[in-house]
């Protein structure tokens, strides 16, 4: 990974947009769709810039001048320049899936973002609001937040009460799910230690239940040997131990990586 996804609030915000063409337009249509303002060169309040200039020596003057003011430009079709890119989008609002690479391949993102977007209900965002409603029920049935994620892990997960891909959970139907789960007895997972064998240090050679206790995992076992790889599809606040693996506590989950 050589950039790190960030979701940027632009509500009110300016952000310069320069350029003509439909690529200026379409810049500014995205703008205006988060809730940002787009505004000329000269605003002295903008954080952010779009260069979407046809001619090479122009756009190149103009991100020079941009970015000696401290601002982050994206510059079109001239990755090279770019402080930040914009990736391909899902809207489910709140749920926004992006999908990117880096400048590299618009159409690749695009492809891949097509492909997600036929799998994902077109009202995912009513399950969303009504996790986001249930917060303060969440807290007082699970007090103690690794239990809490637990409980919501394996609700969310595949086949689980909530399953966000299983169908008929979301709008008015995904809150009345969520208050019927809530006043279930629900319990999170119990503490667990799992083994996962690796046949190979490729990690597309991982299986479907690798993938998935990896992103599940709160603590990962390994012998040190283990290629980044397939670290990294663990939880980024995952605890990485190299030797012999703790006991888990709470409802934790430990994944102890070992070669076949």
């Amino acid at each position: 990974m050589q950039a790190l996804p960030l979701f940027h609030k632009l509500a009110g915000q300016p952000v310069i947009v320069l350029g003509d063409g439909e690529a200026a337009v379409a810049k500014r249509r995205l703008v205006e769709r988060a809730g940002g303002v787009p505004v000329p060169e000269d605003d002295a309040a903008a954080r952010l810039a779009f260069v979407a200039i046809d001619d090479e020596g122009e756009a190149r003057a103009a991100v020079a001048r941009l970015k000696a003011r401290g601002l982050l430009v994206n510059a079109t079709d001239r990755p090279e320049l770019c402080d930040f890119t914009v990736p391909s989008l899902i809207d489910r609002d709140p749920v926004v899936i992006a999908v990117g690479t880096g400048g590299v391949s618009a159409g690749l993102a695009k492809a891949v973002r097509l492909r997600l977007d036929a799998l994902l209900p077109p009202d995912l965002g009513g399950l969303a609001r009504a996790l986001q409603a249930a917060r303060g029920a969440l807290r007082t049935k699970w007090p103690d937040p690794g239990e809490r994620r637990h409980a919501i892990d394996a609700a969310l997960a595949a086949g689980g009460t909530l399953d966000p891909l299983g169908g008929g959970l979301h709008g008015e139907k995904g809150q009345a799910a969520v208050e019927a789960w809530l006043a279930s007895d629900a319990a999170s997972a119990p503490a667990r230690t799992i083994e996962v064998v690796l046949t190979s240090d490729d990690p597309d050679d991982l299986t479907l239940r690798a993938v998935r206790l990896l992103g599940s995992a709160d603590v990962v076992v390994h012998d040190g040997s283990v290629p980044a790889s397939i670290l990294v599809r663990a939880r980024a606040d995952a605890i990485r131990v190299i030797g012999d693996a703790p006991q888990p506590t709470d409802a934790q989950l430990v994944i102890i990586l070992r070669r076949a």
